[in-house]
């Protein structure tokens, strides 16, 4: 049970530690508004994480590759969702100048967390994969629930740790100096992320048509 578990975190590092618009998230806020903030929006990226996990462990995974419309339909969402943010943070951006930056209340931060990884359902596909990789053929459910607690702790650590790093003194005087143009690269790079995620899928829905 030992190496497999070993395994799966091994797997989900390997993929925390490649930036996305997560940490573009949490730099944001913990830099730019406020540590509190910062860590629930953790809590939201991180309680979405482990319903993924979860849902992947029940077959989730095995119902996208299915049903790959239902897939899709989120991935849609999700990409129209993150332009949504990227409008807002340019438009903060834009106003910084002469209006201070507003800071999100802890409801608000922890509903954009969990919005954010709640609509990326490539999230439960890679641990459907990592989980049938690594998992044997019948596991035990404690081998089970500790595969989902792995990859849980995993995102919690990772995550804190960003909020931590991003929320230094230092950090928040050197983002608060530059926030109308770091904000406004920020919604930039959601907006391309979320732009990436519907053109890809309408390409995967072209790529289908007969």
């Amino acid at each position: 049970m030992l190496t497999s578990l070993l395994a799966i975190a091994l797997l989900h590092w390997a993929v925390l530690l490649v930036p996305g618009f997560n940490v573009v998230l949490l730099a944001q806020l913990a830099g730019g508004q406020s540590r509190a903030a910062a860590f629930a929006a953790v809590a939201g990226m991180t309680t979405a994480t482990l319903v993924w996990a979860t849902l992947a462990v029940l077959g989730i995974g095995a119902v996208f590759s299915t049903l790959p419309a239902l897939r899709q339909g989120a991935q849609i969402a999700g990409g129209l969702y993150l332009l949504y943010l990227a409008y807002n943070l340019w438009r903060s951006g834009m106003s910084a100048a002469s209006v201070p930056p507003q800071t999100l209340s802890r409801a608000a931060a922890f509903r954009v967390g969990f919005m954010t990884s709640a609509l990326n359902p490539k999230i439960a596909l890679f641990y459907g994969s990592v989980f049938a990789t690594a998992l044997p053929p019948s596991p035990s459910s404690l081998h089970v629930t500790s595969a989902v607690a792995v990859v849980y702790l995993n995102s919690i650590v990772w995550h804190t740790s960003l909020a931590v790093a991003f929320s230094q003194k230092a950090v928040q005087q050197a983002y608060l100096r530059n926030f109308a143009r770091l904000t406004k690269v920020s919604g930039a790079v959601v907006g391309a992320f979320g732009l990436k995620l519907i053109v890809g899928t309408l390409q995967e829905l072209r790529t289908r048509v007969p």
